[in-house]
């Protein structure tokens, strides 16, 4: 496992991609005496011209602060992967609110790419899922615009440990002495869980959450009981390669494993990071090893068809009810 700070290096390429006329805007939701504030990006509908909006060091095409006008949006949280960011997964964002959802992608406090202070220690696997359940929490009940929330209609996507977490979320039972997952010394993490030094708290699940779209997930769950409680429909994606201690045979065994078959895509020719958003020119020079990808691959075509995937899964299991 290797502390990448993809969540910033992605963010300089945002530019280079095809941004949409997304609203764009920021939350936090407020600590409390037990867990640290959560940062995160909310993308809305928006139908004002996009501009250049700067982000720190970043220029992205979208509309800062546009008004949410439409009611009773769906709702997509995002969670990144190891010592990523909010904007690892914006075309995916950025697609989905084009569409008409509303999607916040959060920043894992200990394990982002500005503070990576708990992503080496077991208890950040335990942390992760409750920080997905306090931003809904904070959506639904204490953000001022809750009421723009179909609390009925709640999806969630996850990359890579973002994957573990919808996983946990959707009622999965991780074992983390499972010997499939390769965790090498000299991370911290491996030596606690061969020291058996787990945290004795129980996982958080969400059953608010009805849909899932989980991309090449960290996998602890190599057996069916371990799976057996999940019953929310599932999106699995896997590459081809693998990478960043996700096994190929390890996503596909998931497949094999839930207790009902999900829509399970595996890329040809990618590897782990071809989930990340597409890579500008200058920062595929300075960070080959998360823009880099197999030979032929292409990384923007690839987006395209998984951004429009995603959102047909969602359409069709988050959409509204009909009456009678």
């Amino acid at each position: 496992m290797r502390f990448l700070k993809i969540g910033i290096l992605l963010a300089f390429g945002l530019a280079a991609s095809s941004a949409r006329a997304a609203g764009l805007t920021s939350i936090q939701v407020p600590a409390t005496a037990d867990n640290p504030a959560l940062s995160a990006f909310v993308w809305s509908p928006c139908a004002t011209p996009p501009e250049e909006v700067k982000l720190g060091p970043m220029t992205v095409v979208a509309v800062r602060n546009c008004p949410i006008a439409a009611r009773k949006l769906p709702l997509i949280v995002i969670s990144h992967g190891h010592g990523g960011g909010s904007l690892n997964h914006h075309d995916v964002a950025e697609t989905l609110a084009d569409a008409g959802f509303l999607v916040v992608a959060l920043n894992h406090p200990g394990d982002n790419f500005s503070d990576l202070s708990r992503s080496g220690d077991i208890s950040i696997m335990f942390q992760r899922p409750r920080d997905i359940k306090r931003l809904i929490d904070f959506l639904l009940a204490g953000w001022p615009q809750a009421e723009k929330i179909d609390p009925d209609r709640i999806g969630f996507f996850g990359f890579s440990r973002g994957g573990y977490t919808g996983l946990v979320l959707a009622g999965a039972v991780p074992d983390f002495h499972d010997a499939t997952v390769p965790c090498p010394e000299p991370a911290p993490i491996c030596g606690e869980i061969r020291r058996n030094e787990i945290p004795a708290e129980p996982l958080a699940r969400d059953l608010r959450i009805k849909a899932f779209v989980l991309a090449d997930p960290l996998s602890f769950f190599s057996t069916k009981e371990s799976l057996k409680a999940v019953d929310a429909p599932i999106q699995l994606w896997g590459s081809e390669h693998g990478g960043d201690g996700v096994l190929p045979e390890n996503v596909a065994s998931l497949a094999v494993n839930l207790p009902d078959k999900p829509d399970f895509h595996v890329v040809p020719g990618s590897a782990h990071f071809a989930f990340l958003a597409p890579c500008s020119p200058g920062l595929a020079r300075s960070q080959p090893e998360i823009c880099t990808d197999q030979a032929a691959f292409d990384r923007a075509a690839f987006h395209r068809a998984l951004d429009a995937n995603i959102l047909e899964f969602f359409r069709q299991n988050l959409a509204p009810e009909r009456k009678s």
